[in-house]
């Protein structure tokens, strides 16, 4: 497992910021979010030569775990079946830098709305956000707004947005854009990017009226940070539940 700064990512691998790289395998992070409790966590495939590693924290917690990084239509139920509660996809959607409504409904149809997660990860862009694609490289030309979010809602279960400018950076989150996935967003909603103390939970519960949930990477001592400590984020959750 790697914790990476994720505008740093390019093809030929040359000037890729890496936080972090873990001694234990994918399996021993999954099995101690299924001994927390901690649902949904995220397994994305940064590149080639990751299934195998994929696929054994997918069957360390069948179910409990979603997966994302060049999933397409020809691939999405082999993920399904080797235990995958949801899949994230994003680049497949997209064709001559647009979103394209057709690949969204065969998906959807394909999978079912409630197993299929849209990541919108986004740049900004003049006064608002662009979608990224391949590993957050490609600006398309579609704006993360109300509009899009709605339009897509009605094929999926949850949006996924990493604000690829900050994330990885522990340099605080975009609280704009928070906001602007809060107003906008029908269906739950998580957003990634610079969170860096365990406050931004409450932050981003408050900028976005409880509609946004927040994810941790490098910040975490989990992943090697010294920020944030994976114990508080579990008794956060738990606190909510209770």
């Amino acid at each position: 497992m790697k914790q990476i700064v994720g505008s740093s990512l390019c093809d030929d691998g040359l000037g890729l910021e890496t936080n972090f790289v873990a001694e234990q395998d994918s399996a021993w992070f999954a099995h101690r979010y299924r001994e927390d409790g901690v649902r949904g966590g995220h397994v994305i495939k940064l590149g080639p030569g990751n299934d195998t590693a994929a696929r054994r924290a997918l069957a360390a917690w069948p179910g409990g775990l979603q997966i994302g990084g060049g999933i397409s239509l020809d691939d999405a139920e082999t993920w399904l079946a080797a235990g995958a509660s949801q899949l994230i996809v994003t680049s497949w959607l997209f064709v001559d830098g647009e979103i394209s409504m057709q690949r969204v409904e065969q998906l959807s149809a394909c999978v079912g709305r409630e197993r299929l997660v849209i990541d919108l990860s986004c740049r900004r862009h003049g006064d608002g956000w662009l979608v990224a694609t391949d590993r957050w490289q490609t600006l398309t030309k579609t704006e993360v707004g109300p509009r899009i979010l709605e339009r897509l809602a009605r094929h999926c279960s949850e949006f996924l947005v990493h604000a690829a400018d900050v994330e990885g950076r522990c340099a605080g989150i975009d609280a704009e854009l928070v906001q602007l996935l809060a107003s906008g967003s029908p269906i739950p909603c998580t957003y990634a990017g610079g969170a860096r103390h365990i406050d931004d939970l409450n932050r981003v519960a408050e900028l976005s009226g409880g509609r946004v949930d927040l994810t941790f990477g490098s910040a975490l001592d989990l992943f090697g940070g010294r920020l944030v400590a994976y114990a508080d984020c579990v008794s956060w959750n738990r606190a909510q539940e209770s």
